[in-house]
């Protein structure tokens, strides 16, 4: 073959790997360059398609019910169980049990929730006070003591009402408090005062629109 037509065959394969490196670092460069400005949206059902877990799957909504009711049934166990032989007034158990009850919630249920967030801020809709910082943390523990005022309540309306139909003698307690139970109040009471939050914030944006317009 000639020199010619050699360098003919030659130049095309040089050509496709030059091509090739090129597109290489291109790559590379847009690899490393990325981020969330400069990066394509890709769809949730192309993503899902590439997550990998259980077969069965669980609703999310479902995982964060569990979560919050869990760290409340924690504190009742460790705090109204656990402290009762110390702490024999009524009165002194609740405060250390609201104490507790808003520093767990600030400190580890409010940050379990935001870890297992699929977007930043995802889960903000189920905290009272998604706000982090130093402020979260007393306002966290005065909301504890009204969600456990609450459930004071519904316990004692409870047992008022087993002891009105079954007659019991006055000063009983049918229905005594146990972690589990008090975990599923907790998180009736908490999810009723945060929808209501939501529904105030909607009233008071609703109006800040129309007196805007």
């Amino acid at each position: 073959m000639s020199k010619r037509k050699r360098d003919r065959a030659e130049k095309p394969e040089i050509e496709k790997e030059s091509d090739y490196y090129q597109l290489k670092t291109d790559a590379v460069r847009d690899l490393v360059t990325a981020d969330e400005s400069n990066s394509p949206e890709v769809p949730e059902e192309e993503l899902r398609k590439y997550r990998s877990g259980p077969k069965l799957k669980v609703a999310d909504w479902v995982k964060l019910c569990f979560i919050k009711a869990w760290f409340a049934g924690a504190v009742c166990f460790f705090f109204l169980w656990g402290l009762g032989g110390y702490l024999a007034d009524t009165l002194d158990a609740l405060f250390v049990t609201g104490m507790a009850l808003g520093i767990v919630t600030d400190l580890l249920t409010n940050n379990v929730l935001r870890f297992i967030a699929k977007t930043k801020g995802g889960n903000d809709r189920w905290m009272m006070f998604p706000q982090t910082g130093y402020i979260s943390f007393p306002l966290n523990i005065i909301y504890a003591y009204l969600v456990l005022f609450l459930v004071f309540l519904i316990y004692n309306a409870i047992n008022m009402a087993i002891v009105a139909i079954t007659k019991a003698p006055a000063g009983t307690v049918p229905l005594g408090v146990e972690p589990i139970l008090f975990g599923v109040f907790c998180l009736g009471v908490d999810l009723l005062l945060i929808r209501i939050k939501h529904w105030i914030v909607g009233l008071v944006r609703g109006a800040a629109r129309r007196s805007g317009g």
